[in-house]
């Protein structure tokens, strides 16, 4: 029997577009409930999919400061969330949750 081998999936790679980008991220914020870690690790990934060196210029963060706080590790500060997705050309939006 033939082994099958696997390689590990990164999202990064397929988001390719800024659609593909705030699509993503609308996936993301509707699963991860009240999971602040979960929401900096999927704009990590966007992070890591437009260049982490040119997203921390652009947030003015250094490159190892926007890779902490984005790893999915810990939460980060709502200031760096923001900085972040204006870097990225994202912005967020409010809907009511009900009715």
């Amino acid at each position: 029997m033939k082994k099958t081998t696997t390689s590990r999936y990164d999202v990064a790679q397929h988001l390719r577009n800024s659609k593909e980008m705030a699509a993503y991220l609308e996936a993301c914020l509707d699963e991860a409930g009240d999971d602040a870690a979960f929401i900096a690790k999927a704009l990590g990934d966007i992070a890591r999919a437009k260049g982490l060196a040119q997203v921390a210029r652009d947030a003015g963060l250094s490159r190892e400061s926007l890779y902490k706080a984005l790893s999915g590790e810990r939460s980060p500060g709502f200031d760096t969330i923001l900085k972040v997705l204006g870097a990225l050309g994202l912005k967020l939006h409010a809907v009511a949750a009900r009715g």
